[in-house]
């Protein structure tokens, strides 16, 4: 596989990156961007509903009847949310070098950051972890299935770039597939933790990554490969919700 280089396009005030193409303008017009925005902040009291996005087109000057502008109804909301959600993890690659540091002082490499940015990103749903299971009911609805694993794999894909990852063989794809699974998997069970400081959440994380040694490493061989991907779709959906 011939290395791959990440154009970089400035965003909305940030660098977006993917490995094959140029950055898009992102997945929502203008007008529909202005109204999730400030949608966003009524998610915690309202949840992932059409009252949020009703109060927020208020919020933004339009009539509550601009809801109409979303097709897909709420779920606009939660693809909205896990695509800023995905993006805002490029600011913490400074905290990340810092948490990546190992008891004894030594620094943990790209694994230790891997670890340090998910749980970065699932400390971002704290204030909507009790309203998460509305949104992955959303995403588990047949036609909002393929959006969300799309968002998945390219949260995997996001965490394993900013972790410094520079793979260029099988493990790529390895490494993306058993940390999208690992992500969903702990993103699900941190919906029903009560523990204080998610304490619960976080040893369920370190032990999926140990299970499949994604830290630091890939699966040994291509049969385990093979088998591992093949439990991984049927996992992520059932993670999601799916009842397969």
């Amino acid at each position: 596989m011939a290395t791959k280089t990440r154009p970089l396009r400035l965003y909305s005030k940030r660098f977006y990156h993917s490995y094959d193409h140029p950055a898009p303008g992102g997945p929502f017009p203008a007008i529909e961007t202005s109204i999730l925005r400030v949608s966003t902040p009524h998610i915690p009291t309202h949840g992932f509903t059409n009252t949020s996005l009703s109060l927020g087109a208020q919020d933004a000057g339009y009539l509550p009847a601009s809801t109409n502008l979303f097709p897909r109804g709420a779920f606009s909301l939660v693809h909205y949310y896990l695509y800023t959600q995905r993006l805002a993890l490029a600011a913490h690659t400074n905290i990340t070098a810092a948490d990546a540091v190992g008891e004894n002082g030594y620094v943990m490499g790209v694994g230790g950051k891997v670890r340090a940015l998910v749980w970065e990103r699932l400390m971002a749903n704290k204030a909507v972890v009790h309203r998460w299971q509305e949104a992955l009911a959303l995403m588990a609805q047949p036609s909002n299935i393929p959006t969300s694993l799309k968002e998945l794999a390219a949260l995997s894909d996001e965490i394993w770039f900013l972790a410094g990852d520079k793979s260029v063989d099988s493990s790529w794809y390895t490494k993306r597939a058993s940390l999208s699974t690992i992500y969903a998997a702990t993103e699900l069970f941190m919906t029903t933790d009560k523990s204080a400081d998610f304490i619960d959440t976080r040893e369920f994380l370190d032990r999926r990554l140990g299970d499949v040694k994604v830290v630091g490493g890939a699966v040994g061989s291509v049969s385990q490969w093979v088998g591992f991907t093949a439990h991984a779709g049927i996992n992520v959906l059932r993670s999601k919700g799916v009842r397969i």
